[in-house]
Parts: structure tokens; C-alpha cells; sequence
């Protein structure tokens, strides 16, 4: 079946931000499932009370370094994406594919340091991140072989924000359908039948990954993309890709921060509670991961909307757009907030089902996720700002939330309650709380004024 992209300066925005978030949250979704399945099966290896719990942990532990590979994909390509689209709103299609073959040279260059980097000091790095003597031997099992495959998951999330920035949101989705689908299948061969524990865990995902980015490179140099991958734009060009960085490093320090985020609570809950509240960590980051897949998914369907009409100077169109996202998120996030509030142990167990760990999720995991209901605020306006190439003020709400708020928060609040644990998790909630109030007041100041900008007579 030929693959069709859709127009996005015509029809009902509310049915075009559907169809293009529907595979797109389905693509966040499923992408999760690298690291999740693993955890799952990690999570569930004999006997789950001794090896199933550390060796969760471990693979925990090694999250803020997938996060930081995650963050370096997202500099390069959630910073250029959006500006191809307003490209191609202006009507300049060759200047989008050179943002596109530059991003593809820079994912090269981050993928190759990235790989020295963590093959080099893993150890130390995942020490910091709050692994102890009992959990380190997992974590270096698991990162030794994952990191091998960071050059297949630059190119997989990379490349693949390009297809969707062009309407194409079902191939994308099937990028990662079909990565995903192989490893939920290597994961219990490679774990359980050939006896490899961990490291089969990453050796799975790193192959899983290497399928997805042939895929994605395959389709960006055939006939049927709109935007070409050539090698004439692939040379290196500061007039092209540092604007790309500048606005990217909004959605990089959103998710590279979460390495820092990881250390501070982890550092924290060790202290307060040990290993069994850093496994408890674990479980509440993966929840939220999930929960918040389709609150990105929904962003990422409306961005090529709102850019592409940014670019073609419709404000009423763009208006449109972000009231659709902003009505989808704040509902989802409030259906969520009530599950998670009602239904704590069901999502809990999805992880581990070692007692002592479950019953001391389920109290933390309602603190964690405290602010959830109104988190869809958070997201509906920063990604607005991203795709609108606001890089400015994406890049300052990036940094309140995590950096100025919630990381301050991990450490002060336990020194005012007894329950020096719970107050670590309640860090989370105030932090968001806060941090959607300011967004949300700076957002439809700005945002007013921008689209008084875009009505004005055209420079």
C-alpha cells in the first residue's frame, strides 16, 4: 500500500489532529515497549524476591543514560522537525531537506561520542545514578551491550520525527511497531531460553532497534518521501542546524535532565530507604513513562499542524490547532489522574509483584503522580512553543520545571516532614503544580501576541 501524507493547511482540525496523533501515540506507546518489556521480563526472572527485584533495579538504574541517548536524538530532530515544517508551510521544500540531511550528519557524530563515551565510563556514571554493590554487576550487563546500539536509536528516533513532520504517521508508527514487535519477541529467548538474564534483555533491544533504523532510512531515500535524505545536504551547516539546536534544546533538556532528576531522587530514596525505595522509583518512573506516552503522542500529531500552518501564516488555523490539543490533553490527564488515584496496585503490578515492593509503590505511586490532572496544560503549551519555533521560552519552561523546581524540591521538603520518603515523592506533584501555573500564564501572553504577529501584513 502506497503511504499517503495528509494536507495540512485544509479540512477539520480536530479530525486531522486525530489522525495524525492516533499513529503517533501509538509510535510513543510501542517505543516505550523497548525498555518496559524488558523491565517486565527483567522484573518477573526467578526467584523474583532476590534476583527479579536487583536485577529491576539494576536495569533502573540504567535509565538516566537511555534517557540521555533519547535526549541527544531529541536536540537534533525535535528542534529541526518543526522548522522543516514551517519551511514547507513557506513553500520551501529544498530547505527542509537540507535541516534533514544535516540532522542525519549531526545523529552520526553524537552517535559515535555517545558510544565512547558510556563503553568508556559506564561504571562510574551508573555508581552516581544510585546503583549499589548489590545492583551494579545487573546495570553494567545491561549497558555494556545497550549503549553498543546507540548509532541504531539516533537514527530510529532521529530520522523518524522527519516522516512524521511530513504527515506520513503511519510509517512512522510502523517504525517502531516493527522494533518493538521483534523485541517482545527476542526478550524471552534471549533472556529465559538462552539463559543470557540482562544482557539478552539489551541484546534484543539493540537488534529491535537496528531493524527499526533501516526501516527509517530506507523510506527517507525512496520515491515515496516527500523531503529526500541526498548527499548534497548531509555537509555540515551552521546557518542550518544551529537554529535546529537552539529550539531543540528545549525537548533535550527536558528529557536529558531526567538523568539528573534520576540521581537526585535515587541518591535520595537510597538514603531514606533503600534499595527497595529506588526499585519503588523504578516502577514509578516506568508507570509514568507509559502514562504520559499519549500526552506526547498528541503533541507530536498537532506539531506538524501548527508549524506547517505557522509557516503559512493562518493564525486562525494554528488557534484551532492548539485549542483541539489543549481540550485532548487536559481531558487525558485527568482520566489519569482518577485511574491512578483508584487503581494504584493495577499499574504497580504491571512491574514486579514482589510484596514488600508493591504495597510500598501503591502510597508512592498516588503521591508521584499527585498533579497528573492537570499536567495535559503543561504539555499542550510547551510543545506549542516548540512548534511554533519559540525557542526561547520552550527552552526557559524546560528548565523550571526540572531544574529550578524540582530538583531544589527533592531536597528541601524532606527536612519538613517526619516520612523523609514520602517527602522525596511529593517533590513531583509541587514541582508540576507550580511549573503549569507559570507555563500556562506565560503561554497565553505570548501566544495573543504571536498571532497578532502572524495577521499583520507579511515581511
Amino acid at each position: 500500500m502506497t503511504p499517503k501524507n495528509v494536507n495540512l493547511g485544509s479540512g477539520s482540525v480536530g479530525r486531522l489532529l486525530f489522525s495524525l496523533a492516533l499513529p503517533t501515540i501509538t509510535s510513543q506507546i510501542v517505543n516505550m515497549l523497548y525498555n518496559l518489556v524488558d523491565r517486565v521480563y527483567i522484573g518477573h526472572m526467578q526467584p523474583v524476591d532476590t534476583v527479579g527485584s536487583l536485577a529491576l533495579t539494576g536495569v533502573g538504574v540504567c535509565l538516566p543514560i537511555i534517557m540521555v541517548i533519547s535526549a541527544f536524538a531529541a536536540l537534533v530532530a525535535m528542534g529541526g522537525a518543526p522548522r522543516a515544517s514551517i519551511q514547507e508551510g513557506r513553500g520551501d521544500p529544498r530547505t527542509s531537506e537540507r535541516i534533514m540531511g544535516n540532522s542525519f550528519t549531526l545523529l552520526v557524530i553524537v552517535s559515535v561520542m555517545l558510544t565512547v563515551v558510556f563503553q568508556l565510563f559506564a561504571e562510574p556514571l551508573l555508581l552516581t545514578f544510585g546503583a549499589s554493590e548489590n545492583t551494579i554487576g545487573y546495570a553494567m550487563d545491561y549497558m555494556r551491550i545497550y549503549s553498543l546500539g546507540t548509532l541504531f536509536v539516533q537514527m530510529t528516533l532521529g530520522m523518524n520525527a522527519y516522516i512524521t513532520a511530513q504527515g506520513f504517521t503511519t510509517v512512522s508508527m510502523k517504525t517502531v511497531l516493527i522494533g518493538a514487535g521483534l523485541n517482545t519477541v527476542l526478550d524471552p529467548i534471549f533472556i529465559f531460553a538462552l539463559g543470557m538474564g540482562v544482557r539478552g534483555a539489551a541484546l534484543a533491544t539493540i537488534l529491535s532497534q537496528a531493524v527499526s533504523a533501516v526501516w527509517v532510512l530506507r523510506f527517507l531515500t525512496g520515491p515515496k518521501t516527500k523531503w529526500r535524505l541526498r548527499r548534497e545536504n548531509l555537509r555540515p551547516q551552521p546557518a542550518v542546524f544551529l537554529p535546529c539546536l537552539a529550539l531543540g534544546l528545549s525537548p533535550f533538556i527536558m528529557q536529558s535532565t531526567e538523568s539528573l532528576i534520576a540521581v537526585c531522587f535515587n541518591s535520595s530514596l537510597l538514603k531514606y530507604g533503600g534499595d527497595v525505595a529506588v526499585g519503588t522509583m523504578t516502577v514509578l518512573t516506568s508507570i509514568m513513562q507509559l502514562a504520559m506516552m499519549p500526552l506526547q503522542g498528541l503533541s507530536q500529531g498537532a506539531q506538524p499542524i501548527i508549524s506547517y500552518n505557522f509557516g503559512a501564516r493562518n493564525a486562525q488555523r494554528v488557534r484551532d490547532a492548539f485549542r483541539c490539543l489543549l481540550r485532548a490533553c487536559l481531558t487525558y490527564s485527568l482520566v489519569l489522574w482518577a485511574l491512578v488515584q483508584l487503581f494504584p496496585r493495577v499499574f504497580v503490578l504491571i512491574f514486579n509483584n514482589n510484596p514488600v515492593l508493591v504495597d510500598y509503590a501503591v502510597w508512592a505511586l498516588r503521591i508521584y503522580l499527585g498533579a497528573t490532572g492537570i499536567f495535559g496544560i503543561q504539555i499542550a503549551c510547551q510543545q506549542t512553543f516548540i512548534a511554533l519555533g519559540n525557542a526561547k521560552t520552550s527552552l526557559f519552561l524546560a528548565v523550571l520545571r526540572k531544574i529550578i523546581l524540582l530538583i531544589p524540591l527533592i531536597y528541601i521538603l524532606p527536612n519538613f516532614f517526619a516520612d523523609k520518603a514520602f517527602a522525596v515523592f511529593l517533590a513531583e506533584p509541587v514541582a508540576d503544580l507550580l511549573a503549569v501555573c507559570t507555563t500556562a500564564a506565560m503561554f497565553f501572553a505570548q501566544f495573543r501576541r504571536s498571532m497578532a504577529e502572524l495577521e499583520g501584513p507579511a515581511v
